[in-house]
């Protein structure tokens, strides 16, 4: 038996110190409660983690949520509308990871599915055919609008996008893609092409060539930009936007925009890619936003909600005429995880959900009743709210300045409400709960949102 001198050997001591703090770090999880000296360690830990391990950019960017500097939010349970950190506070969550908790947290028919899926199998073999993902894209063929037909999964909104931009591209052998200004379509290379915000975009320039940025709702721009792309034989191979801009400050899109869009990509023999991440799963009142504008894509790309809160899990749809460029080829674009037998039982659990408890449709009610209600709240105070929209549960509140939209969070996180500001447009705080968020709890945030306006201005 031989053996590598030149081999680094860790001394016992810290091996043993390693398995005993991971040891300690499964004992808290397995515990249903914890005591205070528990939290007392679990914050320490994670703060010092962050700041040395993790990201310390991170601590600084929860100041503009938590009071007086100190770490308050650190989260250790969830359920409904809310979650509970580890003090034992509980927030009514209406920031929903920037709208992942459609259903709810932790759904207890999207935890059953998937607990059930894991006591026969976690992961598949990646070579034999896996029953799930067939019959989730059978369902999906079923229930996205018009004539989407064939799947493939992902594991998150960005890798959707890409997979959607690489589709595209193999469909027509054309380069060029039109995106819009405050839009965002992710963070990987694909996807940040056609995102907006320079912020993200110039330490990484050059970015994938081809993209052209058109302000959204500008149909005459999109016109002269398709016109150009063809004079200068540099033809469009696709269109993608957020039917209502999420990051972008909850925009909504002028009257037939969309239709128009639509039209527009008919004319020049263009896709139409509709990325749904944040607007799909019955955010906005529909299953899908394209829904409320009557309007099928070529290609549809899901994401956050879609599993279920519980699940990383993601998808892109299109049209067989668009798809079958990957039949001579499956292997053409793959991904380990996307499409794993937890993450397609939790998808088609929520789904059902969705369906079955009418969540679309109740998203629509209880985010009329929402608007209105932060709509008076806001009278008398002009001076601070600029504009109050949205669909469904998808709602902007837009303020006169930054700073005054971070006052706001940080008054309502104190009060047991988490809302957040965009990515994009910081101006505007975002309202994406549950679903399945209670009249009640809606009436608290109205409330907090009245007393925090009040307090501000006085």
């Amino acid at each position: 038996m031989s053996i590598d001198l030149n081999k680094e050997v860790v001394p016992t001591t810290e091996k043993t110190d390693v398995t005993d703090y991971i040891h300690k770090v499964l004992s808290l999880i397995e515990k249903e409660q914890v005591t205070e000296e528990d939290a007392k360690w679990i914050t320490q830990q994670t703060v010092e983690g962050f700041r040395e391990h993790v990201n310390p950019g991170f601590l600084d960017y929860r100041k503009t949520v938590t009071k007086d500097t100190q770490f308050a939010a650190v989260e250790w349970s969830d359920g409904g509308s809310c979650f509970t950190d580890v003090n034992g506070k509980q927030y009514i969550d209406c920031l929903g990871g920037f709208g992942i908790y459609n259903v709810g947290h932790r759904n207890p028919k999207v935890v059953k599915a998937v607990t059930d899926q894991l006591n026969r199998q976690a992961l598949h073999s990646q070579d034999l055919l896996d029953p799930l993902r067939a019959m989730l894209a059978k369902i999906l063929a079923d229930i996205t609008p018009g004539d989407l037909k064939y799947s493939f999964f992902t594991n998150s909104g960005t890798e959707s996008v890409e997979a959607a931009l690489k589709l595209a591209k193999m469909y027509s052998e054309r380069t060029t893609f039109i995106s819009t200004t405050r839009a965002f379509h992710g963070k990987s290379l694909g996807s940040l092409s056609g995102t907006a915000k320079g912020m993200f975009r110039k330490p990484f320039l050059p970015l994938i060539p081809g993209f052209r940025h058109v302000p959204f709702g500008d149909i005459d721009m999109m016109r002269k930009t398709f016109e150009t792309c063809s004079l200068v034989g540099e033809d469009v191979a696709a269109v993608i936007l957020e039917p209502i801009q999420g990051e972008g400050g909850i925009i909504l899109p002028p009257d037939n925009y969309l239709k128009e869009v639509r039209a527009l990509c008919n004319e020049y023999g263009a896709l139409l890619i509709l990325d749904e991440v944040q607007t799909g799963m019955g955010r906005t009142g529909k299953m899908f936003a394209s829904e409320l504008y009557d309007v099928v894509p070529d290609i549809i790309c899901l994401a956050k909600a879609f599993g279920g809160g519980v699940m990383p899990a993601g998808a892109v749809v299109a049209k067989e005429e668009v798809f079958k460029s990957w039949f001579e080829n499956p292997f053409m674009h793959t991904t380990t995880f996307g499409g794993n037998p937890l993450a397609c039982a939790a998808a088609i659990a929520t789904i059902g959900v969705l369906i079955e408890e009418k969540l679309p449709e109740r998203a629509a009610q209880v985010g009329e009743y929402f608007l209105n209600g932060l709509r008076e709240a806001a009278v008398g105070h002009e001076d601070t709210v600029l504009d109050i929209r949205g669909k469904g549960l998808m709602i902007g509140i837009e303020f006169h300045q930054d700073e005054i939209g971070y006052e706001v969070s940080k008054g309502m996180f104190d009060r047991g409400v988490l809302v957040a500001g965009t990515l994009i447009n910081s101006k505007t705080i975002r309202v994406e709960p549950s679903l399945t968020i209670s009249y009640e709890e809606v009436d608290t945030v109205i409330k907090t949102f009245k007393e925090v306006l009040a307090q501000l201005d006085k």
